[in-house]
C-alpha cells in the first residue's frame, strides 16, 4: 500500500527526533564520564576554591593575604559577606559596602575572649536592618581561628539568616584557616631555627679562626709584607661573606670562593702540611645551596682531621653533576671520628667538637627533607669522607 506524503513527513520527523535524542543523551553521557557526577564536580569546585585561598594564608594572618583569601572563602560559603580578623583588628572584608571596624570587632572580641563560635543579630551590633552599607545582612556567625590553644583571629560570616548548616560550614572553614596559620607559624619557626643555626656557625668561626688568622698575618708583616697585605684582603673578604646579614641561600660558586679564602688563610698557618686538591664541574657552580653549608665541613676537616695529625694532611673537594642533583664530597686523610661519637653529635647529644657537622646536617634536612642530610664515612685513623647532595632546580630558594 503506497505511503502518502503526509506519512513520509511524519516518519522523517520521528527519525529526526530519535536521532536528536540519541545525540543529546550521548553528549550528556560523555560529559558525565569526563566531569563525573554533580557531587564530583561540587567536590572539585570546593577543593579548587580552598586551594586558591590557601596560598594567600601561608604567610599567616596579614592584611594583604587575608583580603585576597576572603574573596575565595566567601565564594566557598556562598554567604552575603565575610570578614577575617586577627587578635586586635579587622584584616579583610568581602561583601557589599565597607563594614565599620568597630562593627566587626564587637562580635570578634566576644569570640576571641570565649574561644567559642557565636551567632549574632546585626541590629544588636550597632547597625539596623536598614543600614545602606549592609542591605540584607541581618545575622552573623563568628568562629575562632586557633593556633594550638591560643585564639589568634576569627572568621565572620554575614547572611540574611544564619542557619545550622552555615554555622557548621563556618566552623569548618575557621578550622581550615587555623591549619593554614599553623603551617605559616611552622614555616616561620623553621626559618628562625635556620637563622639560629647560622648564627651558631658564625660563632664557631669567630673565636679560633680569627685569632689564628691574625696571628698568621702578623707573622708575615716583617718577613713578607706583600704576603701580609694579600692575607689581610683575603681575611676581610672571608669575614665579610661569613657575617653577611641577608639571605639563607647562596650559590655553590660563592661558597667555594669562601672556602678558597679560608684555605688560603689556613695554609698561611700550616704551610706545606696542608695540601688541597679540587675537582669542580662547571655545570654545578650555579646550584643554590644553604649559606655556610660547605665551609664548616672544610673547617671540620682542618681542625679535627688534619690539625691533630702528624705530618702532611690532604683535603680533596669535589663538586659533580649527579642527574637532578649536585653532589659535593669533602674528604680528608686525618685522624677520623669515632662512629659512636659521630652518632651522638648528629643526634644533638654532644657539644663542642664537630658541632658544625650537626648544624649543617640539620639545615640540609630542614630544607630538603630527611633523606638529604650528610652522609659521613669515617673511623678512627681512617680519615673522613662527607657527601652531600642538593637539588639543582630550586625555584623556591633564591640566593
Amino acid at each position: 500500500m503506497p505511503i502518502s506524503a503526509l506519512e513520509l513527513v511524519a516518519i522523517a520527523v520521528i527519525v529526526l527526533a530519535a536521532a536528536l535524542l540519541v545525540a543529546v543523551v550521548g553528549f550528556r553521557l560523555s560529559r558525565s564520564r569526563d566531569l563525573g557526577s554533580d557531587a564530583d564536580r561540587a567536590t572539585y569546585a570546593t577543593l579548587h576554591t580552598a586551594a586558591l585561598a590557601s596560598k594567600y594564608l601561608r604567610r599567616g594572618l596579614d592584611p594583604e593575604g587575608a583580603q585576597k583569601a576572603s574573596r575565595h572563602l566567601r565564594s566557598l560559603l556562598e554567604c552575603g559577606a565575610l570578614t577575617l580578623t586577627d587578635e586586635s583588628t579587622q584584616l579583610a572584608w568581602d561583601g557589599p559596602g565597607d563594614a565599620d571596624q568597630a562593627f566587626v570587632m564587637r562580635p570578634a572580641n566576644k569570640v576571641l575572649a570565649s574561644g567559642r563560635t557565636q551567632v549574632f543579630r546585626c541590629r544588636d551590633l550597632g547597625t539596623g536592618d536598614g543600614d545602606p552599607s549592609l542591605p540584607a545582612l541581618r545575622e552573623a556567625v563568628f568562629a575562632p581561628v586557633c593556633v594550638g590553644a591560643r585564639v589568634v583571629g576569627t572568621v565572620g560570616v554575614f547572611a540574611p539568616h544564619v542557619r545550622a548548616g552555615l554555622v557548621r560550614a563556618t566552623n569548618e572553614v575557621a578550622a581550615w584557616v587555623s591549619t593554614q596559620v599553623e603551617l605559616a607559624d611552622l614555616d616561620s619557626s623553621k626559618n628562625q631555627l635556620m637563622e639560629a643555626e647560622v648564627r651558631a656557625l658564625r660563632a664557631q668561626i669567630s673565636p679560633h679562626f680569627i685569632y689564628n688568622s691574625l696571628n698568621a698575618i702578623a707573622s708575615f708583616i716583617h718577613t713578607d709584607p706583600a704576603r701580609a697585605r694579600e692575607l689581610v684582603v683575603e681575611f676581610a673578604d672571608f669575614t665579610r661573606y661569613s657575617f653577611r646579614r641577608h639571605g639563607d641561600f647562596t650559590t655553590l660558586s660563592e661558597e667555594l670562593q669562601a672556602i678558597d679564602r679560608y684555605l688560603l688563610l689556613e695554609r698561611a698557618r700550616f704551610g706545606e702540611r696542608l695540601q688541597v686538591s679540587l675537582q669542580i664541574g662547571p655545570e654545578v657552580l650555579g646550584t643554590v645551596v644553604p649559606y655556610l653549608s660547605l665551609q664548616p665541613l672544610v673547617e671540620n676537616a682542618v681542625r679535627h682531621g688534619l690539625q691533630q695529625k702528624d705530618g702532611t694532611g690532604h683535603i680533596e673537594i669535589k663538586a659533580q653533576d649527579a642527574g637532578p642533583y649536585a653532589q659535593v664530597t669533602i674528604e680528608d686523610d686525618g685522624v677520623g671520628i669515632d662512629p659512636a661519637h659521630l652518632r651522638s653529635v648528629l643526634g644533638g647529644h654532644a657539644t663542642g667538637d664537630n658541632v658544625g657537622l650537626r648544624n649543617v646536617d640539620a639545615r640540609l634536612r630542614q630544607v630538603y627533607g630527611d633523606d638529604n642530610g650528610l652522609v659521613i664515612d669515617t673511623a678512627p685513623g681512617a680519615g673522613t669522607l662527607i657527601t652531600l647532595r642538593v637539588p639543582k632546580f630550586q625555584p623556591e630558594n633564591q640566593p
